[in-house]
């Protein structure tokens, strides 16, 4: 018996939406992160982008367990000395960009190598509840009915 290895012919994209509002952010990165990388099909191959092109929408309405929105913390560096910066999830979520807490959860998830950046391509994220991708007739795929632990009230 051969081992199956997918070509670019046999691959087929599709278009998944995911509506953000009230999931939990990590159970929501994970199943994103497994979707883009084709890991839910079973001609996947891990040297390939076998996956599917996914669209959030409501990202700013996305909930996390525990104190996390308050108490989880996002660092960066400029790249001048003393240049660390830090901003609390809550301070994103509030702010300009809320999509970023989504991808860079989703980004985390995946392997860190050139397939991964490749793989992010794949992904928009949007922060309400509008996107430009109508033509392409996403199928919409709903997290919150997975698994009850999926969704969070807002407190």
């Amino acid at each position: 018996m051969k081992t199956y290895s997918a070509t670019p012919a046999d691959i087929d994209k599709k278009w998944i939406l995911i509506d953000a509002e009230g999931v939990v952010l990590g159970r929501l990165a994970s199943i994103v992160a497994m979707r883009l990388r084709g890991k839910h099909k079973p001609q996947f191959t891990p040297h390939m982008d076998t996956g599917d092109n996914v669209i959030i929408i409501n990202a700013d309405k996305v909930q996390m367990t525990g104190k996390k929105r308050t108490d989880k913390t996002y660092y960066w560096h400029t790249g001048h000395p003393g240049g660390i910066k830090q901003r609390s999830a809550e301070q994103i979520l509030e702010g300009a960009h809320p999509e970023r807490v989504v991808t860079q959860a989703v980004k985390r998830m995946l392997p860190g190598n050139r397939l991964s950046r490749q793989l992010m391509t794949n992904l928009r994220v949007y922060a309400g509840a509008e996107h430009p991708h109508e033509a392409q007739q996403p199928d919409l795929l709903d997290v919150k009915t997975m698994n009850s632990k999926n969704t969070r009230v807002a407190k």
